[in-house]
C-alpha cells in the first residue's frame, strides 16, 4: 500500500514546522507544504494540491479558519476540522461548547456595550479578566482591579471600534498558584502536560513562562479529553487552571498547538504523536462534503 499523501498548511515554518516534517521524514512520507500568504482558492475547484489529508499549521486565525472551511465544502480531510478552529478561535464559542458539555470553567459574563460591561464587572466582583473573544499567545489580556480601571479599558475599546472589541468577554479571576497547566490531547489520548510558571499573572510561554512536567493524573486525564470533545476533537492543547481550593477549570482550549518548549520537560516526542494521529487519519475513509440544499435554478 502506497504512502498516504500528506500537505501541511502553513504561514511559515518555525520549529514545530521543523519537527513535524522531521517526523515524517522519518517514516519515509514528504509533505507537501502550501504557504497561505500565497494561496487562491477557487470556491468551484477542489484544489489540487490537497492529498489524503491536509495539517493545519497556519499563524492568522482568520486563514486558518476560512481556508479549512473552503477545504471542508470541497470534501478535503483536514487536522483539525474547521468546525474545531471556528469553536477553539473564539473563546465565547469555546467557553459556551465546554458549558454545553458540562466541562468546569471559570464564571464569565458576557456583554455588548460597555456600560453593560462594566455592570457585569462589578457584578462579578474585583478582580477580574477582561479578554478579547478572538486572540492568541495572552495578548490584550487585562487583569482589572478597580472601577477607574475598568473605564478606562472600556473607553479604549470603545475607541478602538473593531469587531473584536465590541464583544466583552469578562472572566472571572483565578487566583493561581503561579502556575497553571498546559496537557495536550491527540485523538482520544492525553498524551503529557506540563506546568507553566511565570512571575506574571499571564503564564503564556510566548510571555516567558518557564516549563515542567506535570503528571497526567486521572484528573488531568478526564478534564482535558472532556474539553477536547466539547469542542470537536483532534489535534489540542488544553489550558488548565487551579483553584485555591484545589478544583481544576478549563480556561482555553487551543487548535493550532505550539509544543516546542514541552518534549524536552515531558520526554514525550509530540511531533511524533501528531504524525502517529496524521497517518491514522488519513487512512480512515474521507467524510462526505458538509451538508447543504441545493437550489435548484
Amino acid at each position: 500500500m502506497s504512502s498516504p499523501r500528506v500537505t501541511m498548511l502553513l504561514s511559515r515554518i518555525r520549529v514545530e514546522e521543523k519537527l513535524l516534517l522531521k517526523a515524517f521524514r522519518k517514516r519515509g512520507i514528504t509533505v507537501d507544504t502550501v504557504d497561505d500568504r500565497q494561496l487562491i482558492f477557487d470556491l468551484h475547484e477542489t484544489p489540487d494540491w490537497t492529498g489524503d489529508v491536509v495539517l493545519e499549521r497556519c499563524v492568522n486565525h482568520s486563514r486558518a479558519l476560512h481556508a479549512l472551511g473552503i477545504l471542508a465544502d470541497h470534501g478535503v480531510v483536514t487536522i483539525n476540522r474547521h468546525e474545531v478552529a471556528q469553536i477553539c478561535g473564539d473563546k465565547l464559542e469555546t467557553s459556551s461548547a465546554l458549558r454545553r458539555h458540562q466541562v468546569p470553567i471559570p464564571r464569565c459574563l458576557v456583554a455588548f456595550t460597555p456600560e453593560s460591561a462594566l455592570a457585569a464587572i462589578e457584578e462579578l466582583g474585583y478582580p477580574v479578566v477582561l479578554k478579547p473573544a478572538v486572540g492568541s499567545w495572552g495578548r490584550l489580556l487585562s487583569k482589572v482591579n478597580d472601577r477607574e480601571a475598568a473605564e478606562a479599558l472600556l473607553e479604549h475599546k470603545e475607541i478602538l471600534g473593531s469587531y473584536h472589541h465590541s464583544i466583552f468577554y469578562i472572566q472571572e479571576y483565578i487566583s493561581k498558584p503561579g502556575r497553571d497547566i498546559r496537557s495536550f490531547v491527540i485523538g482520544d489520548e492525553t498524551v503529557c502536560a506540563v506546568y507553566r510558571y511565570a512571575d506574571h499573572w499571564i503564564t503564556n510561554t510566548a510571555r516567558g513562562a518557564k516549563t515542567e512536567n506535570c503528571p497526567v493524573t486521572p484528573e488531568v486525564d478526564r478534564l482535558s479529553r472532556a474539553a477536547a470533545d466539547a469542542v470537536g476533537g483532534g489535534i489540542l492543547a488544553i489550558d488548565l487552571l487551579e483553584t485555591p481550593d484545589g478544583r481544576l477549570l478549563v480556561n482555553e482550549v487551543n487548535y493550532t498547538m505550539e509544543f516546542r518548549n514541552s518534549i524536552d520537560v515531558t520526554g514525550v516526542n509530540i511531533a511524533d504523536r501528531i504524525v502517529d494521529y496524521v497517518l491514522a487519519v488519513a487512512d480512515e475513509r474521507p467524510p462526505a462534503p458538509r451538508p447543504g440544499k441545493a437550489l435548484n435554478v
